[in-house]
């Protein structure tokens, strides 16, 4: 923003000094600083690889792609990418959500596999998240638990994740708690599984990767999150 500086202040220190810690706030402060479409964030210090992608789930290229839903009520309706992936499938969405094939209660899960022309996403998982009024991003560690097993259940590789709680109705959720708290649960699911599989007791391929999907204004506060929840669950 352009400002005409008056003969008193232009050369005040301390008004210069001002300015320019504006300046640089305006510069670091990710919340004001968008990513850009399809860019992707490097998690830093991963245990894991992972990455959050500005990517809308309607439009990714994955073997598997998984969205989340709250419990269905006649008063939620779909927002943003939810809604953009429903008109794709041709109501698809709404009509499995508003029927008793999908309720969206807490762990619930539904695999669609989309038609050709549709979205690029060759399976869709559905995650229920449970009543929207009472969620808290606690709930996610049971999505992340979930996620990691379908996948491995599944043998995907390099799955693709989006929480959707924002488009879901859910506003005000801090996404970076929601990423935190899902991972913590997909590690622990990693975890037990890996367990399993030096004892033998566990075959099939698991999850090698992990992308994150957000949008441009919370792709920095994601990828943070999820940087605190590899350094909380670092072994001791």
């Amino acid at each position: 923003m352009a400002m005409t500086l008056s003969r008193k202040t232009k050369h005040c220190p301390w008004f210069v000094l001002l300015l320019a810690a504006v300046s640089v706030q305006a510069q670091t402060n990710p919340a004001t600083t968008p990513i850009a479409e399809s860019q992707a964030l490097t998690v830093p210090n991963a245990s894991f690889p992972a990455q959050v992608l500005v990517e809308s789930p309607a439009v990714t290229r994955t073997d598997l792609q998984a969205i989340c839903l709250f419990q269905s009520d006649p008063s939620h309706t779909l927002h943003g990418s939810l809604m953009e992936i429903d008109q794709k499938l041709g109501g698809l969405l709404s009509q499995v959500h508003k029927s008793s094939m999908f309720s969206g209660a807490l762990g619930e899960t539904l695999l669609i596999a989309p038609k050709p022309g549709t979205i690029p996403a060759r399976r869709l998982l559905l995650i229920g998240l449970g009543d929207l009024e009472s969620f808290t991003p606690e709930r996610e560690q049971q999505v992340g638990f979930i996620f990691f097993e379908e996948a491995e259940r599944l043998g995907i590789s390099h799955p693709y994740f989006a929480p959707t709680v924002l488009d879901g109705g859910k506003t005000g959720t801090d996404t970076g708690d929601v990423a935190q708290q899902f991972l913590s649960g997909f590690l622990r699911a990693k975890a037990s599984q890996d367990l399993l599989k030096n004892a033998g007791a566990a075959a099939g391929v698991g999850p090698r990767s992990l992308t994150f999907l957000a949008g441009p204004s919370h792709a920095a506060n994601t990828r943070d999150g999820l940087a605190r929840a590899f350094q909380i669950m670092q072994p001791r």
